[in-house]
């Protein structure tokens, strides 16, 4: 069997780092079985779905490396769910309903008020005929619910193990509004169907959508259905559940307000809620190979954005040279070489970082003077010639035994005033590159 898994956000906002997390599983999932991973938006609901968020979407997916192998939108599929309903309706398992939405709401309110369960009471199937042609000469519109078989519905979970729903607990699920929508619950079903799926790998809350959508796919169809993953959602570092209206977690803002590299998001959302423990990790090829739903813990994960600031800087420190050389000539950064990002990128939090170590190295720098008269004569022992990584290490000897200076008294004095901060890069490094002159001028005090 060749794998075959889908990512299917609705593109009615910006994706965030709960659902992302849910496209990283699916696609490492398919990586590590070599198969096939699908982008589907679900987009029937017209009026929340907006181009804007499947280009959106689309972008975020595609700078974080979770390429799809396939693609495919809901709103191109109406004939073919208008199909299905009528195959439903034929074998007796789709049936129509009146109600208004009031209606349907006194109905949940006074099942409440009397401990019930609020299910629907399958009044419609009640009707004569003579009733629902009434309904219909009123203007009324019928949706179109599913029927289920009150049975318990049975699944091996691959993170929840053995499960077993009752379906007799469950309201029989709407499948098309009275507008004529079709709705995800059936829409998913239909396409999984259609697109081969075989594995569903999702959050737990669609664990009840899961005892449905097994029931409408042995409706659908005589194949066996996938097989399903239900993962605990995570939660926020203060424990609020992760939502498109935090607007602050969205890819989109860590990508450009943050500045957070895509593998620190892949490597942090892999492994977080996993046996495996969280570091570095330059490629999702590596994560796929470590990939095992059977790690994920049925503890609740919480995400901390600091752990993720963390890994990102961890992950700059070990990106070659080759992989930001392109993006820093972007930054107008062109001149960086190999030599400097890999003394420098110790360093640095996020890439753009990297642009103050470099003004350091190539001016102008305000030096920070603490000592003048110390500087001065640091200024006298600078040795000739052509600089190299030696100098400094030779130059600070030469002023250790003649002012007898050592540790930070040495040092910190003459690191602010030759880079303006208090740390840096290594100074043996940094000396060669701002130069003999700039030198001279930065210990008289002198911006350079």
């Amino acid at each position: 069997m060749t794998v075959h898994v889908r990512f299917a956000p609705s593109p009615t906002g910006l994706l965030h780092i709960g659902n992302i997390r849910s496209a990283l599983f699916n696609f490492l999932f398919a990586r590590r079985n070599g198969g096939g991973f699908m982008l589907r938006l679900d987009d029937t609901d017209s009026v929340r779905s907006t181009q804007e968020f499947a280009d959106a979407i689309k972008r975020d997916l595609t700078w974080l490396g979770l390429t799809w192998s396939t693609f495919g939108r809901q709103s191109d599929r109406l004939p073919r769910y208008a199909a299905a309903l009528e195959s439903l309706k034929q074998s007796g398992r789709a049936y129509a309903c009146y109600e208004t939405q009031a209606e349907l709401d006194l109905k949940r309110k006074t099942q409440l008020g009397r401990g019930l369960p609020p299910v629907y009471d399958r009044a419609a199937l009640k009707l004569s005929d003579e009733e629902r042609r009434n309904l219909e000469s009123q203007g009324r519109k019928p949706h179109w619910r599913f029927k289920l078989n009150h049975t318990d519905v049975v699944w091996d979970d691959m993170v929840q193990g053995r499960k077993s729903f009752p379906a007799s607990s469950l309201s029989d699920p709407v499948l098309v509004r009275e507008d004529g929508v079709p709705l995800y619950t059936f829409c998913s079903v239909v396409d999984d169907v259609d697109d081969g799926t075989t594995h569903i790998i999702r959050g737990e809350d669609h664990v009840t959508n899961t005892a449905v959508q097994i029931q409408i796919w042995q409706a659908v169809t005589d194949a066996p259905h996938p097989a399903f993953a239900h993962f605990p959602l995570i939660v926020s570092a203060n424990g609020i559940e992760m939502s498109k209206r935090l607007g602050t977690l969205s890819i989109a803002s860590m990508r450009d307000d943050m500045e957070i590299e895509a593998m620190a998001v892949n490597a942090l959302l892999a492994r977080l809620g996993t046996s495996d423990a969280i570091g570095p990790c330059l490629s999702l090829d590596e994560l796929a190979a470590g990939f095992d739903v059977g790690k994920i813990s049925h503890a609740t994960p919480k995400f901390d954005l600091d752990e993720l600031k963390t890994l990102n800087a961890k992950i700059l420190h070990i990106t070659p040279f080759d992989a930001v050389r392109d993006r820093l000539a972007a930054m107008g950064l062109g001149d960086v070489d190999e030599n400097f990002w890999t003394v420098a990128r110790a360093n640095i939090a996020v890439l753009s970082d990297i642009r103050q170590w470099w003004r350091v190295a190539t001016g102008p720098v305000t030096p920070v003077v603490q000592d003048p008269a110390f500087l001065t004569q640091a200024a006298d022992m600078l040795p000739p010639g052509l600089w190299n990584d030696d100098t400094w290490h030779a130059w600070t000897e030469t002023i250790k035994a003649q002012t007898g200076r050592k540790g930070r008294d040495l040092f910190m004095p003459l690191r602010l005033a030759l880079t303006a901060h208090d740390h840096g890069p290594e100074m043996k490094y940094l000396l060669p590159r701002i130069g003999e002159q700039r030198v001279r001028s930065l210990l008289a005090g002198r911006a350079a």
